[in-house]
């Protein structure tokens, strides 16, 4: 199978360096002046067994590859809020023979959040979900480093929005050949809910810094109790802390890397590389939404969201907000709610 990187970013260029590194034919579709680079130079990939520089085909999108390949998979790596228009630009691509990606290629969402393959089910007809546990780094055009060792990552497959099949086991074969963990799982929403409540720490990161210390850990807890109990409350199950941890445990350590600092997660890259778009409405956005529809209040969530969309929006720098601030607009935001 031929692998379209739809966003080779930190996530999609990982996934497609490990890839080609294994023998497997990658494209790479990016945009901008990290398009120009991949092409101009190829992509610099950082890792603990060394600096790799793949040459792969690229792609600003479907119109540079002509008809796409019956064999071809698209793996959709865009943060959620690019979704839309990704899927949007590549279902009605012509594939070789007759009829288009969306009616007759596989598209695996390698994303943070639930919501990507759910817009993506709106026009694909076999959607594949993957809970992406792949510490990597992109805040350079054409550098990404990934600082995993043995393994780069740990990604759960399944098909969205349930059950497997041969083509998803075929995916993880490829993966496991290149230095991932690839389970294949009927229920991949339990594993992707479980990351959705660790990713309620991005926006923390995101506006206070990576290293947020005691205070920022003790307002984490508070953030993930409230997605806990909205997610309980939506009858929605997740797989537990103590499940992940007999899954992970020590298979991915975070080795240093020579000229690749791993400052803060997906949300804190978004702000450092100054895109003006965050996906915090597919994180702490899903607990606000499930908190409306269930009747349990979100404060916590709510401020989050809406600190790292005005961080996003404004060009603000990431880490810029004292995490001091931060608790204390929190316990504000709570004040309120109980006394709206």
């Amino acid at each position: 199978m031929r692998y379209i990187i739809i966003g080779a970013g930190a996530v999609g260029a990982a996934i497609g360096g490990r890839l080609a590194g294994a023998g497997h034919e990658v494209v790479l579709v990016a945009r901008g002046a990290h398009l120009d680079v991949l092409r101009a130079d190829g992509l610099r990939f950082l890792t603990p067994d060394g600096p790799h520089t793949y040459r792969l085909p690229t792609a600003g999108g479907p119109a540079d590859l002509g008809e796409l390949r019956t064999d071809d998979v698209l793996l959709l790596a865009v943060k959620t809020q690019d979704s839309e228009a990704a899927l949007a630009a590549w279902g009605p691509a012509p594939v070789a023979g007759r009829g288009t990606a969306a009616e007759r290629l596989p598209l695996l969402c390698a994303q943070n959040g639930v919501e990507g393959q759910r817009m993506a089910l709106r026009r694909f007809r076999r959607v594949y979900g993957v809970c992406v546990w792949l510490p990597a780094t992109f805040v350079e055009p054409g550098v990404v480093s990934a600082a995993g060792t043995p393994l780069t990552g740990i990604l759960h497959l399944g098909r969205h929005p349930h059950g497997t099949d041969e083509t998803v086991h075929r995916m993880a074969a490829d993966l496991e050949k290149a230095r991932f963990e690839a389970p294949v799982v009927p229920d991949v929403a339990r594993w992707q809910y479980a990351k959705l409540l660790t990713n309620l720490a991005n926006a923390i990161e995101a506006v206070s810094g990576a290293r947020f210390g005691d205070e920022g850990a003790a307002l984490f807890r508070r953030v993930r109790a409230e997605g806990e109990a909205v997610l309980a409350a939506a009858g929605i199950d997740h797989t537990s802390e103590a499940e992940q941890r007999a899954v992970r445990g020590d298979r991915i350590t975070l080795a240093p890397l020579d000229g690749a600092e791993r400052g803060g997660g997906s949300s804190w890259q978004s702000l450092s590389r100054g895109t003006g778009t965050i996906e915090a409405d597919y994180l702490n956005g899903e607990i606000a939404l499930l908190g409306r529809l269930h009747g349990v209040p979100t404060p916590l969530n709510d401020l989050l969201q809406r600190l790292a969309n005005t961080f996003a929006r404004e060009g603000r720098a990431a880490g810029s907000l004292p995490v001091r601030e931060l608790v204390r607009l929190a316990d504000e935001a709570v004040a309120d709610a109980r006394n709206p």
